[in-house]
């Protein structure tokens, strides 16, 4: 009995990396679908959909990270790394990307390279880590032809000289940037001055088709007043870690970081910068 025993439980943890990646496929699959039929059913129900939104996102989120745990070596493993990797803190991802050992070929293998690469910036520019300096060619204008007038501009321009910074990097095709920016706003009009100033940094304009003058259209729409920096392209971002916009920096005086990312977001953006200036 006990030799059937063992000889089961061997046979039914003898799965081909084929039968995982499938298994792995159908649950989220089959979870995603019935995400979608519940949240519509409750649509007439705001406070309940957003209570089932929160508690279905962590239980996908558990299960893929429990499955790239388990597979680390397998394709489920590239699989579950691409629906986590964002949710993770970087000091976490590292740990994975040290044990990741996944055969990877054509858009994966690129993949887990630029996630590597990321993750290297991330730990960087941490909390408590000085700042990484970057140069952008800053459009300012046209000349008589309609040509592009440069002028570089670099983060050393504004930060680490003695005032608290708060760092935004956006895009003008981004909804979710244009969002925050009421709240980046409202702490710019409460407290700039000698003591404290806005930068918004424009990345990833050409990734939707837009370029510095979707840029400067959106900004003068949106009322940005403050310091701002256009045609950033990719690097501002990768030096940072960023994958995904809107993310603010909040730099001390000395350059120093002391937030950032969903730390800076919505309401917690006001008592993080009153806390940097210690007020």
């Amino acid at each position: 009995m006990a030799a059937a025993a063992t000889m089961a439980l061997a046979c039914k943890e003898s799965k081909t990396p084929e039968q995982k990646l499938a298994e792995f496929n159908e649950w989220n699959e089959t979870f995603i679908e019935n995400y979608r039929t519940r949240l519509t059913e409750l649509q007439d129900d705001e406070e309940a959909a957003e209570a089932f939104a929160d508690s279905a996102f962590n239980a996908y989120l558990e299960y893929n990270k429990a499955a790239l745990r388990k597979n680390l070596d397998n394709a489920v493993g590239v699989e579950a790394l691409k629906q986590v990797y964002s949710d993770l803190e970087p000091e976490e991802l590292a740990k994975v990307l040290d044990k990741f050992t996944a055969p990877v070929t054509g858009r994966d293998s690129a993949f887990v390279a630029s996630l590597k690469e990321n993750v290297t910036a991330s730990l960087a520019t941490v909390v408590g880590k000085p700042f990484t300096d970057f140069a952008v060619e800053h459009v300012t204008g046209t000349d008589e032809e309609g040509n592009p007038v440069y002028e570089t501009r670099r983060l050393s321009d504004y930060v680490g000289k003695g005032k608290v910074f708060l760092v935004d990097f956006w895009s003008p095709w981004c909804p979710p940037c244009k969002a925050e920016l009421p709240n980046i706003k409202s702490v710019w009009e409460k407290y700039h001055g000698d003591d404290f100033d806005v930068l918004s940094v424009a990345v990833w304009e050409e990734s939707r088709g837009m370029n510095w003058r979707n840029t400067v259209d959106t900004a003068a729409v949106y009322g940005i007043q403050w310091n701002q920096i256009n045609n950033g392209h990719q690097e501002p971002a990768a030096l940072y870690g960023i994958q995904g916009i809107p993310h603010m920096v909040l730099f001390g005086a000395d350059g120093t970081i002391v937030a950032r990312g969903d730390a800076l977001r919505g309401a917690s953006l006001d008592p993080a910068v009153s806390a940097a200036l210690g007020k």
